[in-house]
């Protein structure tokens, strides 16, 4: 046998342990045999085996080199050892003709970038199941007027529909993380609205830069540098804006240009 495997704290390891926890996460996942779904830190396959066992394959991402070792003597498993930043979803969903699923306990230290980074391939993806930091997940699914309302919740929400689905304790895993974890499903918006998805990130970042003060000092100032002539309601805080006026507000900017009177 070999040895057992040690947690790195550097990769941002936390193991799933706990089987009814793993089985209404691969309930909530539903895995259709045939499907290509592709798995992001697969660690000890606490989740690989059962999502294998319904798929018949599973493509997995995992950068731990002595965990890929592992995953790679497993006769149903495509083993891509990378950085998950590095990879190219894109050229991955080309690569099968079935739409491509992804899930995944995600690193807690990266999860961010790696949200961020998915978000440009929306379009090929058909949903995401991830684990994550439960207060992440309150704040990708925020809504307007609380406080777990802000940029994550804005950039996630004009292109993925999502829900918290499961709550997972910390003595799920070993070692036992300091946080409470969830499970959000994310599923790309059939018809997203057309925009610049950099003008938008950029846009809600200025905004929510000084949450606390109206708009017009933060926001305001930068449509003023863009020459901005549209209706923007500026006497409100960053987080009293709908997903909807963000993404409107961004459109006639870009429909605006750089010298900003629109046409």
């Amino acid at each position: 046998m070999n040895a057992p495997h040690k947690a790195r704290k550097r990769f941002g390891q936390h193991f799933l342990s706990d089987q009814s926890i793993i089985e209404a996460i691969v309930n909530e996942i539903a895995p259709k045999p045939g499907q290509f779904v592709v798995e992001i830190g697969p660690g000890l396959a606490a989740l690989t085996q059962p999502l294998v066992e319904r798929l018949g394959q599973l493509t997995v991402v995992e950068l731990d080199r002595d965990l890929a070792v592992r995953l790679r003597a497993h006769p149903q498993l495509t083993v891509i050892e990378s950085d998950v930043l590095k990879v190219d979803f894109r050229a991955l969903a080309a690569s099968r003709p079935e739409p491509m699923r992804v899930v995944g306990n995600l690193p807690y230290n990266i999860s961010t970038p790696i949200l961020f980074h998915l978000l440009g391939v929306a379009d090929v993806v058909q949903d995401q199941h991830f684990m994550l930091q439960k207060e992440v997940i309150d704040r990708m699914v925020g809504r307007p007027c609380t406080a777990d309302y802000g940029r994550l919740s804005v950039m996630l929400q004009w292109r993925y529909e999502m829900a918290n689905v499961l709550f997972v304790p910390p003595e799920s895993f070993d070692p036992p993380p300091r946080v409470d974890s969830a499970i959000v499903r994310m599923v790309p918006l059939a018809n997203p609205p057309q925009l610049d998805a950099k003008l938008l990130e950029e846009l809600v970042q200025v905004a929510f830069s000084m949450r606390r003060k109206l708009l017009r000092h933060s926001l305001g100032r930068w449509l003023e540098a863009r020459g901005f002539a549209g209706d923007f309601d500026l006497q409100r805080r960053a987080e009293e804006v709908p997903v909807a006026e963000y993404v409107a507000l961004a459109q006639a900017c870009s429909a605006a240009g750089p010298g900003g009177q629109g046409h």
